[in-house]
């Protein structure tokens, strides 16, 4: 593999490298972490950072400490056979760190420096709105676990809010008298707050979520808890929703409630740009998708309907 070697900043290659650094990779690594939490980058974040750097040290644990091994494991541990979508991680995560390294003299080169993201045409999932159905009538409301479930899901289905950002919200993000949820900046994937309205079902859901609470909690305690008052993750959310897809017999992931809601809010007639704005979506490029597979339902539609199919008749070419 044959690539340019690109010189971090010269006011910092004018320090010797130093991935001999005495404190070693961990050492860099927690540095880095308190620089990128210093920019108040979301405790998840981090928390991916973390866990991808260290993924690749341990898988390559000489590699710290000489930048020619340090390439070496880079480029093998980039060259693996991995979907566009895990390539894109590693690239992100490992990119960022080793340019900070760069930009301290720490390392006297990024060794992804010239790498590309590969084109990941992504996971898109939509559920049938009848399977969404019986997933709600399975949630059981009597206990605060089911109302929360059954809550979590309508506001999802009608907002297409990241799970990441419902966790998150808070009692004072919800106005029931307006209908609308505020994903507040620094919860928000894109650090842009923005505001989704709700449907009255769903902002029922949520008041009768938040009279069960346990009056102790306090305004601290996000709407989407366990019974317990301790926040929600992923984890323990895509366990839920899994225990619910045995029953089901169909497989449901916590982001597929998320494209569901995009995919059935362009074909009822929902402006693209409307949905990039309530997605949270930077630019239309992630919205575009969804926007491309609705056209393809357009089209096999028109092909099946058009009128010209009762108007002309179809011809066979002649053969010469």
């Amino acid at each position: 593999m044959s690539r340019r070697k690109k010189s971090c900043a010269s006011a910092s290659s004018a320090t010797p490298a130093r991935s001999r650094d005495s404190g070693g990779w961990q050492s860099a690594m927690e540095k880095f972490l308190r620089w990128k939490g210093a920019q108040a980058v979301s405790e998840t974040t981090l928390g991916d950072y973390q866990r991808h750097i260290t993924r690749f040290f341990r898988r390559f644990p000489d590699a710290w400490g000489s930048e020619d091994r340090l390439e070496q494991a880079v480029f093998q541990y980039m060259g693996e056979p991995v979907k566009p979508a895990t390539y894109n991680l590693r690239l992100v995560y490992l990119k960022a760190f080793f340019k900070w390294c760069c930009d301290r003299g720490i390392i006297g080169q990024n060794p992804l420096d010239g790498f590309k993201r590969r084109k990941d045409e992504g996971r898109i999932v939509q559920l049938d709105l009848s399977v969404v159905r019986k997933l709600l009538d399975m949630c059981d409301t009597r206990v605060f676990s089911g109302l929360r479930d059954y809550a979590l899901i309508l506001v999802t289905i009608d907002t297409g809010i990241r799970p990441g950002e419902a966790f998150a919200l808070l009692p004072r993000d919800v106005n029931l008298r307006s209908r609308e949820i505020t994903v507040r900046a620094e919860i928000a994937k894109t650090r842009v707050s923005r505001t989704l309205p709700i449907m009255p079902v769903t902002a029922q859901a949520i008041a009768d979520l938040l009279a069960a609470r346990d009056p102790s909690w306090g305004e601290q305690v996000p709407v989407f808890c366990t019974w317990e008052g301790t926040p929600l993750n992923r984890h323990t959310w895509g366990d839920r929703l899994e225990e619910y897809s045995k029953r089901l017999g169909v497989k449901i992931r916590p982001y597929d409630l998320r494209h569901t809601f995009a995919l059935n809010f362009l074909r009822s007639g929902g402006n693209v740009f409307a949905l990039q704005r309530t997605l949270g979506h930077a630019d239309l490029t992630m919205t575009k998708r969804y926007l491309a597979l609705t056209q393809d339902d357009i089209k096999a539609q028109h092909a099946a309907a058009s009128p010209v199919n009762q108007l002309v008749r179809r011809r066979r070419r002649r053969l010469r």
